[in-house]
């Protein structure tokens, strides 16, 4: 049952990034780029990776694609159509695609994967400690340079917002 859930969830996901690379509507291209952010956290909780299906959906899908639609909204018209790409972007992009599909595939049949005798789950606990630690193997300083990251974003989708208006 579980491998019928994965390709069901699997097929889903792609056909939705396809539909959301070749959309000329700006609003439903990040409408279906929802819709794989969504097959993702699925993904995780099949693995029983709760904490990062949650945070896949509070942040990803939810956080990232309302602050795009939001940035769409803003600054364009809401029924945007993007222009058409030329033949020659379209095959350099699918050659492209192809030849980062042939090396993940060739990675994941090459490589010897084992399982850990010593497996100890992680708890959300463990995480939290690891992000906030200044020890070694800490990521305090990753996290913080991810905030000052954070706002330097809010304040540039703001200064696109105003656009114009901050020039007069």
């Amino acid at each position: 049952m579980e491998r019928i859930v994965f390709y069901l969830i699997a097929v889903v996901m792609i056909v939705f990034a396809i539909k959301a690379v070749t959309s000329r509507k700006m609003l439903r291209a990040v409408i279906y780029l929802l819709f794989v952010l969504m097959g993702v956290a699925g993904l995780y909780f099949m693995v029983d990776y709760t904490f990062m299906a949650a945070i896949q959906l509070a942040v990803y899908a939810g956080g990232v694609i309302v602050l795009i639609i939001f940035s769409v909204l803003l600054v364009h018209h809401i029924e945007l159509r993007l222009e058409v790409s030329k033949m020659s972007q379209r095959i350099m992009a699918a050659l492209l695609s192809l030849a980062g599909f042939t090396v993940t595939v060739y990675a994941l049949f090459t490589y010897d994967f084992k399982v850990a005798e010593n497996y100890k789950p992680i708890e959300v606990s463990d995480i939290g400690h690891g992000m906030l630690s200044y020890k070694a193997g800490g990521f305090i300083l990753p996290f913080e340079v991810i905030s000052v990251l954070l706002v330097a974003v809010m304040i540039g989708a703001i200064v696109i917002a105003k656009g114009k208006r901050l020039e007069q």
